[in-house]
């Protein structure tokens, strides 16, 4: 895949539901789009050609089942489908459908923009490298270089960069990198402040990863608004 943004489409009869995974998506670099419905797949999937689509099983008129066959049959983008069902009849309806991944609600945003990634990344849609000013990361390789030197980081850490590039010029909190590096949230909080500060110490001066008081950490390349 060329430098050009992944093309997501996100089908979702909840407008609040809707217009979060948006954001969400557009925060994480993706170019995103959104329809209440099916009705007008076919010419999205002509029109917009998404990579990957966002498909909520209980939809007004087509559901997502039936949506999915359309995808299937008329693309070769991801598909990651929605649903309030927790029933694994449905969930393996889905996979057996041709599903790449299936996120039950309710669902962190975090849990939904990793599983996108994950999927495109394995369809080869999304570059492996992401830079942000003088440091390219690429956790597909192992690598990490900032100014053109190698930079050694320990696997963690190299997780903990690449989920801040993908998210590069948002914040994200403690809560949310917890669970999307390690897993789970009810670890010490202090333990990303431990792996905040030795990337730091890492990539060098001038600062690329900032913290935002009272909200979290953002990697950019602009230095902090604050002194």
């Amino acid at each position: 895949m060329d430098g050009t943004a992944a093309r997501v489409l996100v089908v979702e009869d909840s407008e609040a539901i809707r217009t979060a995974v948006l954001a969400g998506l557009a925060g994480a670099g993706y170019e995103a789009t959104g329809r209440e419905d099916g009705r007008a797949l076919e010419q999205d999937l002509a029109a917009f050609r998404p990579d990957l689509v966002v498909l909520d099983v209980m939809l007004p008129g087509r559901d997502g089942f039936a949506l999915l066959d359309v995808v299937r049959r008329r693309s070769d983008a991801g598909v990651v489908m929605l649903t309030a069902r927790d029933g694994v009849d449905d969930r393996l309806r889905g996979l057996h459908g041709g599903a790449d991944d299936y996120v039950v609600k309710p669902f962190a945003l975090a849990e939904l923009l990793a599983r996108v990634t994950a999927v495109l990344r394995r369809m080869g849609r999304t570059p492996s490298a992401v830079a942000v000013g003088d440091l390219v990361v690429d956790a597909a390789a192992g690598t990490v270089v900032r100014g053109g030197a190698p930079v050694e980081l320990t696997a963690t850490e190299l997780r903990l960069l690449d989920y801040l590039a993908a998210q590069r010029g948002r914040v994200v909190s403690k809560g949310q990198i917890l669970t999307r590096v390690w897993g789970y949230t009810d670890y010490d909080p202090n333990l990303v402040e431990v792996h905040i500060s030795a990337l730091r110490r890492k990539l060098g001066e001038p600062r690329l990863l900032h913290t935002v008081r009272g909200l979290g950490y953002v990697l950019r390349a602009e230095p902090d608004a604050a002194p």
